[in-house]
């Protein structure tokens, strides 16, 4: 009889969380399918009239005024996501949904350096939450939902639904996963994706074409790119939240902040004479995969998402750390003797690795966008580079789960 009782409390366990998923998933693939349809008109439109990114000072000021007329409830974004899975309060208000696919257009549109990974988990959890007063869930189903939002959110903008589910798990705290989220978050992410795609989203396709055979030197070249991707994850949060904070002590007046960074892009651009730079950057990392490119091509990608970031526009981080991870990826392939391609895929996922905190997720991911043969490569540098990275990351609200190793025992004399 107890057994028969257990079996039916995990078929309702089951079929609740695969009805709340399905929700979630459609919520958040066809929010995730509009916005990758609104982020390819902006690019395409920044694009064919060079002339706009001399208005993105007035695009940030514009983005930085709605915020603080309409948005202070929801400026944490993803780290209030995290937050409020931590310690729940209150429900996620729905604004955070249109106001940020809205400021992360508008930036695209006018030539910042920023993702689109943030959007959409915060276009998820936003809209995964509101489930929870419609279905009165409970504290620990609505940190569930949440943390299925985010999954949803990530599988669905980047066609990776594994890599989603997982991160949906591990993003949270540091050396920690919330397995009993592991159902609903792997259902979302999933689903999600299949929307996205339902709707004609349409992912770019990467190829490595050379993945040499394992040899002693390999692994060893994999634990050295590790360690550089980790320690240039570790920087760029570290830069990141430093001008951030910055910022926030010399402006008080917060839209006068992106209108500072905005003037600080534009000429910036017209100094250099290029754009390669600023959005989301895809031709370039589609190129690092393919051929050598110039070595300094990580430090301005990091630079530019540095100062928009930093000044606060909206956006992500999570694909200028491809750019950057796949640029630096190509630089080192000649100095470790190994194929272009293969160490700028390795470096697409393992600097994301080091800044997000997230090496399960980021090697699920490789093996998503790269194929299986790659995942032995991209883990162990994938490891690397997070042990590498620090306890800091890009998320301020992810908490310290598991130090990353044990450290050493005092030796008494």
């Amino acid at each position: 009889m107890q057994r028969l009782s257990a079996l039916t409390d995990l078929l309702q366990h089951l079929l609740k969380w695969l009805l709340l998923a399905l929700v979630v998933a459609v919520l958040a693939g066809s929010a995730s399918a509009f916005f990758l349809f609104a982020l390819d008109w902006a690019t395409r439109t920044r694009l064919a009239h060079a002339w706009l990114i001399w208005l993105l000072p007035l695009a940030g000021f514009a983005v930085g005024w709605l915020y603080l007329r309409y948005g202070s409830s929801v400026e944490g974004g993803a780290n209030l996501l995290i937050d409020e899975i931590h310690d729940p309060k209150k429900i996620i208000p729905l604004r955070m949904a249109p106001l940020v696919l809205g400021g992360t257009v508008i930036s695209h549109l006018f030539g910042a350096s920023v993702g689109r990974e943030g959007t959409a988990v915060q276009m998820g959890g936003a809209l995964a939450d509101q489930l929870t007063r419609l279905f009165r869930l409970n504290n620990e189903d609505r940190r569930i939902i949440l943390m299925a939002g985010i999954s949803a959110g990530f599988a669905s903008v980047f066609g990776t639904p594994l890599a989603g589910a997982i991160f949906g798990l591990e993003v949270l705290a540091i050396g920690r996963l919330r397995y009993e989220a592991m159902l609903p978050c792997l259902l979302a992410a999933i689903i999600a994706d299949q929307v996205g795609l339902l709707w004609g989203v349409h992912h770019t396709h990467y190829a490595v074409p050379l993945i040499p055979a394992l040899s002693a030197w390999t692994l060893c070249a994999m634990v050295i790119a590790g360690v550089l991707f980790g320690v240039t994850g570790k920087l760029f949060a570290q830069a990141t939240h430093g001008l951030s904070g910055l910022m926030k002590r010399w402006i008080a007046y917060a839209p006068l902040r992106p209108l500072a960074g905005g003037v600080i892009i534009a000429a910036a651009v017209w100094l250099i004479g290029t754009d390669k730079y600023i959005g989301l950057g895809i031709p370039t990392i589609a190129d690092a995969l393919k051929e050598p490119l110039p070595a300094y091509d990580f430090l301005g990608k990091m630079a530019f998402t540095i100062v928009s970031l930093g000044t606060g526009f909206k956006g992500g981080e999570v694909t200028p750390l491809f750019y950057i991870g796949a640029t630096l990826g190509n630089a080192l392939g000649p100095v470790l003797h190994q194929p272009v391609t293969l160490l700028a895929a390795i470096g697409f996922v393992a600097v994301f690795a080091g800044a997000a905190n997230t090496p399960i997720a980021s090697t699920l991911m490789a093996m998503e966008l790269f194929g299986a043969e790659i995942g032995m490569y991209a883990a162990i540098a994938c490891v690397v580079a997070y042990l590498f990275s620090g306890h800091a990351g890009i998320y301020r609200a992810q908490r310290g789960g598991h130090a990353k190793r044990t450290p050493p025992k005092d030796i008494d004399a």
